[in-house]
């Protein structure tokens, strides 16, 4: 057998007498930092989405910071914009594997720009953390790269028909979304939905991806008159329909996915969300009463006090806070494999008393969806008789004040806006 030449022999056992830390090299992690990248939609008509999601993640990083980090390295964030477009969305998401060499993507916002650039962090087994998206293919138990902490469209689908027949009563129910894999995956839960009540869809209609062009749409839908309108895209499109929608006197039910950003949706609005229903996949931003939205809140403020709570921003803090509680569960020196090979295993994280279910337990324990109403004021309330009632004191108002309880989660963990290639 062919012996090493002594110089390499030498040299392997100086290698491996070296100490642990000084021998681990993964990409993005330095001595006093994991670097972490984000390509989403920070300017345009969606950017309240990918602004919101980054502003969570960088709230829930300055609070890990604050308390020495992860092994006393900071957690930092660099956001670049695609503007919810699947082409510029693979243009970024390479610049921030390849030149900003991020260790892990996070808080990626839509299902058209994930289609897109999830093989490409598939190919490299680059974690694909926390995306702003329910997309049924983000579940495929392949990609054990991509790591889900919301319920999936499918679920909040369900939500909405199980309300809107059994509770309501409604027989005719039509269908408004976006003409893309986005819109055509709401569309598919939906009728699934509703298949399994023996009932169809009485109209459908579309919209194109970044505009405000729903006029035909609402022809078409508005020539059905349906009891209710559920509603499968971005907050620009879905309030320009239902302002319209009132214009011409037509006032079915509204309801909305997780993904239009209800905050927004509601700013958009004004008086006219109120009754409007979104789906919700996070538990109320304003609950305090929850440690985990005491924790949330906190760290907004401390971030920047003139930021509000909402329910995008609250999604991004749990995808930081969670990446930060697997961080620290991989020890001193982290890789990529070891970070999702946790994530993976362990399968439940514990964020002050909000229970994360991943990958297969999310199967076995799907995430929960609870059902919102916006009121005149554009604050929201729950919408009861959704399996079990949900309980409120008092008028449900955006403030600290708030002290109603929301749906029961699970139960006990550890631990601004920007421009392009902004970081932090």
């Amino acid at each position: 057998m062919r012996q090493l030449p002594v110089a390499i022999v030498a040299g392997l056992s100086i290698l491996f007498a070296l100490p642990l830390h000084a021998v681990a090299d993964e990409v993005g992690v330095s001595a006093d930092t994991i670097l972490f990248g984000q390509a989403a939609a920070l300017e345009g008509p969606s950017s309240a989405l990918g602004r919101g999601m980054r502003q969570g993640i960088v709230a829930a990083f300055a609070e890990i910071n604050a308390r020495g980090g992860i092994y006393g390295r900071k957690l930092k964030l660099l956001s670049r914009d695609d503007g919810y477009d699947p082409d510029r969305s693979v243009a970024q998401t390479k610049k921030l594997i390849e030149e900003d060499r991020t260790f892990a993507l996070i808080g990626a916002v839509g299902t058209p720009t994930s289609i897109a650039t999830v093989p490409i962090a598939s190919a490299l087994n680059v974690p694909f953390i926390g995306p702003f998206t329910g997309a049924e293919f983000l579940r495929a138990p392949e990609l054990r790269n991509v790591v889900n902490i919301r319920a999936s469209y499918s679920a909040e689908a369900e939500a909405w028909i199980k309300h809107l027949t059994e509770d309501l009563n409604f027989k005719s129910i039509a269908i408004f979304y976006q003409d893309d894999a986005f819109g055509r995956d709401g569309l598919a839960g939906v009728k699934r939905a509703l298949a399994t009540r023996g009932l169809e869809l009485d109209a459908e209609g579309t919209f194109e991806r970044n505009t405000r062009a729903v006029g035909a749409a609402l022809r078409v839908i508005k020539r059905a008159e349906p009891e209710a309108v559920v509603m499968v895209g971005t907050y620009g499109p879905c309030a320009e329909f239902i302002k319209l929608a009132h214009k011409q006197g037509f006032d079915p039910t509204f309801v909305n996915i997780s993904f239009v950003g209800a905050n927004a949706l509601a700013r958009e609005l004004g008086a006219e969300g109120n009754g409007v229903i979104v789906s919700q996949v996070v538990p109320f931003p304003w609950d305090i009463s929850l440690k985990v939205v005491a924790d949330y809140q906190a760290a907004v403020k401390a971030l920047d006090p003139s930021l509000t709570p909402d329910f995008v921003s609250l999604e991004g803090y749990l995808s930081g806070r969670l990446v930060a509680a697997a961080l620290e569960m991989a020890g001193p020196n982290p890789t990529r494999a070891e970070l999702l090979r946790i994530i993976n295993d362990v399968g439940g994280f514990d964020i002050s008393g909000y229970v994360i279910m991943l990958g297969a337990r999310m199967r076995d324990a799907p995430a929960r969806v609870f059902l919102t109403v916006i009121q005149g004021d554009g604050s929201f309330k729950p919408v009861e008789k959704l399996g079990a009632p949900v309980r409120f004191t008092g008028p449900w108002l955006p403030s600290s004040s708030d002290a109603a309880a929301p749906p029961p989660e699970a139960a006990t963990s550890r631990s601004s806006q920007s421009p392009r290639g902004h970081r932090n």
